[in-house]
């Protein structure tokens, strides 16, 4: 059987499917390939859509990021919740931090500290912070009593609602007033998985 091939750089999306596989301890290879390299043959192949990350596992090609790590634990059996219920929540959950946290906090950390002072834009900052503070009360609310996103374990569910919240660490995004998160989230990124490099 053909070993997993993970392809992105870390420093994108890719790096919550690296995450992911080092979780399950699967051996892989990871071909750290930019978006300057995704309009080749053998890459459109993988992906047609040319964005990263995007998998090869045996005859298997996936894209989307949060597909990859749900296919990953259904297919190792690992890191999945233990009832169907928290299954249904884990989906919600992960989908959830994509259409309401990602865009907002991708803003937030390149006009705040990522992007070169002249191209960054502190109204752009500023209105993704305030964007993002409905959302955080939300994750900060599920989170009062539980020490993870659903169930008793870690799950598929926090590493894909973490990932995109290393955003808000690597933005400088103050989240003092959101305790349960920063516990939260401070517990998922001293896993030994989630230290890519």
């Amino acid at each position: 059987m053909s070993k997993l091939e993970i392809h992105g750089v870390a420093a994108s999306r890719a790096a919550r499917n690296l995450w992911m596989a080092q979780e399950l301890g699967l051996e892989f290879d990871h071909k750290e390939i930019g978006t300057g390299d995704t309009r080749t043959e053998d890459f459109l192949a993988i992906n047609p859509n040319g964005r990263i990350p995007a998998i090869r596992d045996g005859e298997l090609h996936l894209c989307e990021s949060m597909a990859i790590n749900l296919y990953l634990a259904r297919k190792h059996n690992k890191l999945l919740p233990a009832t169907v219920e928290d299954e249904g929540r884990m989906y919600m959950w992960s989908f959830w931090a994509v259409t309401e946290l990602e865009d907002d906090l991708l803003t937030y950390m390149f006009h705040n500290r990522m992007l070169p002072d002249e191209a960054r834009d502190s109204a752009l900052a500023e209105k993704a912070e305030k964007g993002l503070q409905a959302p955080l009360a939300v994750l900060d609310a599920h989170l009062e009593g539980r020490d993870w996103m659903v169930g008793d374990a870690f799950t598929v569910a926090d590493l894909n609602v973490a990932s995109i919240m290393l955003w808000a660490k690597f933005g400088k995004l103050d989240l003092s007033k959101f305790e349960n998160v920063v516990r939260w989230l401070g517990a998922c990124l001293s896993r030994p998985a989630a230290k890519l490099g």
